[in-house]
């Protein structure tokens, strides 16, 4: 059983289907967990997708034209010496159709590394390391625009809101590198709930910023952890719908009780669609109406 408490949502338009079955080719290693349609939703009928790359899950959504992804969350994806030649078909396979934003070279800190976006608009970073790790993938957040310099201040935030949590490295930017200040992050490694996070400041001039196409669900055992992250996360009062809220920084997070997961993977159509009806109506979510709604109480 996966207990990742914190799982990467990808918003799309109609193309969820497609790319998760672009993600089962490309990446070793990849299964779909769940495949449920929420019925009668704003964006008309919802597929959702829960699937796991490298075993660390992921959650794909089909809601309309509403967000667009971009690079200010990627997913670095680490691998080891040996694997150079998976990198590199990996890498192929993404880079088709896709937009390359650092080649696929040696750098200082790798002796193979590139960051691209893939053809349905999710980011990638790829490199080899000589570092033992257990798990491949790290959400990497990019504080730009008017967020830049604020990655250390985010990484102590979240460190402090989340169990199980706390610095792994910092490495700041050095002297001469211009418009990035010596005292923003160049690179940041922390964990969230035993979960590997990247963090860093760029300086350059970039035409997107955070939003909700790409959001982080929280799998919550009870009302009590619902209210606790509610009110630690939620920051900007007219995003809160759904079970979503933004912080203070712009990321989007889902506070989701683990039931629902379940009443959606095992329900009829009809507990679904009371399901969908009620949590349709919450901002933050209510367990007990929850339940109440899928048995039809």
């Amino acid at each position: 059983m996966n207990n990742q408490r914190i799982v990467p949502h990808l918003w799309f338009d109609k193309e969820a289907q497609e790319a998760v079955d672009f993600y089962m080719k490309v990446f070793p290693e990849s299964e779909v967990v769940t495949d449920v349609t929420f019925t009668d939703t704003p964006s008309g009928d919802s597929k959702q997708f829960i699937f796991n790359i490298f075993g660390y899950r992921f959650m794909a959504i089909n809601a309309g034209p509403y967000f667009v992804k971009n690079p200010s969350i990627s997913f670095t994806v680490l691998f080891k010496q040996s694997e150079a030649d998976l990198l590199d078909k990996v890498w192929s396979a993404l880079a088709e159709n896709g937009k390359v934003m650092m080649e696929l070279e040696k750098y200082d800190f790798s002796e193979k590394y590139g960051w691209l976006e893939d053809q349905f608009e999710v980011s990638w970073q790829l490199l080899i390391t000589d570092q033992e790790f257990d798990d491949r993938i790290r959400p990497s957040f990019m504080f730009i625009n008017d967020n830049v310099g604020r990655a250390e201040e985010a990484i102590n935030y979240y460190t402090s809101v989340f169990k199980n949590s706390g610095d792994t490295s910092k490495y700041y930017y050095p002297e001469g590198m211009e418009p990035d200040k010596p005292d923003t992050l160049a690179h940041a490694e922390f964990k969230l709930e035993n979960q590997y996070f990247v963090a860093l400041d760029s300086a350059h001039k970039h035409n997107f910023n955070l939003n909700e196409g790409i959001s982080l669900m929280l799998n919550l055992d009870d009302q009590e952890e619902i209210d606790y992250y509610w009110d630690k996360l939620s920051a900007v009062p007219e995003s809160e719908q759904c079970g979503w809220v933004k912080d203070q920084f712009g990321v989007s997070w889902q506070i989701v009780p683990k039931i629902m997961d379940k009443m959606a993977e095992e329900g009829t159509p009809e507990q679904i669609k009371r399901l969908t009806e009620a949590f349709l109506k919450m901002k933050k979510f209510d367990i007990d109406t929850l339940i109440k709604a899928y048995e039809g109480k």
